[in-house]
């Protein structure tokens, strides 16, 4: 997914400043290339196609390709079955993962999952910063990951917002929709979310979409208020994912699900007010969180419940946790962050 892959580019920067003569390679899936792209600290992308995840003869032949690489060391970030089967391909000396049964007979360096923060990076950070230990110990606990856009990428996305008569005007990107219906918090307590954000600022509102989302999208503006609604700018859109980030990089924060978006927001050093899944661990994922970067979670509100469930039994009743999750809750918090904001 987006954000492990980003958050995981962060391995690279470490390695490459401590060692500037290393050879650093990185292996994602193909969809998600555009949050490393331009990236100055990985020299070569290893592309996982949809083919080769699809077609057995196809994965050989990958792998094949990657024991042609002659690796020292691999660190596999994932620790799934088949990045360990690669890991496993490459030959590499050192082979570094996380202590699952499996991993066992394929690297020689383990770890376990940290299951408390030191800092304030959060443990999706700590956890892959700590795979670096068996490299060399002084490697820091945490490191921020980055998006890195161009001169004419940003060019191209102030250019839209002033054919829009947008361009000096408080933008906040409003992550509608989440990466699935279940990481979706529900509309109707969404909508109210941004009547309060549009009753107490004079932003107006962009939203992080793709077109075949427009009918939900569409469901969501209907249940706005009057004005809400004319804050609105539908036909401004990331056409792409690094569109998305361009037009992000230009807004005054982003507020809505917690998910990839809100990590691409937060490598472009964009203010973010993120509302979590009932289900999502928050001490992994709730990254750098200060005066600028909020969340909130069902467990601030009910804490009771995360007490008597597993995060995986509220999963199989997504939508039942997410009725409980009523915007009222934090609809004062948010109007307080959007004066440190805006």
């Amino acid at each position: 997914m987006i954000g492990d892959v980003l958050t995981s580019s962060i391995l690279c920067e470490a390695i490459k400043k401590k060692n500037p003569n290393a050879e650093v390679h990185f292996l994602v899936n193909q969809h998600t290339i555009p949050v490393i792209e331009n990236h100055p600290y990985i020299d070569k992308m290893v592309v996982f196609t949809k083919e080769v995840e699809k077609s057995t003869a196809k994965f050989f032949q990958f792998l094949q390709q990657i024991k042609k690489e002659h690796y020292d060391v691999v660190i596999d970030v994932y620790s799934k079955p088949a990045s360990t089967l690669i890991g496993k391909f490459s030959g590499a000396a050192l082979k570094i993962g996380y202590q699952k049964w499996y991993t066992k007979l394929a690297y020689n360096e383990l770890y376990t999952y940290k299951a408390k923060a030191e800092t304030q990076a959060g443990l999706a950070i700590e956890n892959r910063m700590h795979l670096l230990q068996s490299l060399d110990k002084s490697y820091a606990k945490e490191l921020k990951p980055k998006i890195y856009l161009t001169e004419a990428e940003i060019a191209s996305a102030k250019k839209i917002l002033q054919q829009e008569n947008l361009a000096d005007k408080d933008l906040l990107m409003i992550g509608v929709l989440g990466s699935s219906e279940e990481k979706s918090y529900p509309l109707p307590y969404l909508a109210k979310v941004l009547d309060t954000i549009v009753e107490t600022t004079d932003a107006e509102l962009l939203f992080n979409y793709i077109p075949k989302q427009l009918t939900t999208v569409q469901k969501l503006v209907n249940l706005c208020e009057p004005e809400t609604q004319k804050r609105i700018h539908l036909s401004i859109y990331g056409k792409s994912l690094r569109d998305f980030m361009a037009l992000t990089s230009l807004c005054k924060a982003f507020i809505g699900n917690e998910g990839g978006a809100v990590n691409m927001a937060k490598a472009l050093d964009i203010p973010t007010f993120s509302i979590f899944a009932p289900f999502t661990k928050r001490a992994a994922w709730a990254l750098y969180e200060n005066a600028k970067n909020v969340s909130v979670h069902l467990e601030d509100y009910q804490p009771e419940t995360y007490g008597e469930l597993s995060l995986k039994e509220i999963r199989k009743d997504a939508s039942k946790y997410y009725q409980f999750f009523k915007a009222e809750y934090f609809l004062e918090k948010l109007k307080n962050y959007l004066k440190e904001v805006l």
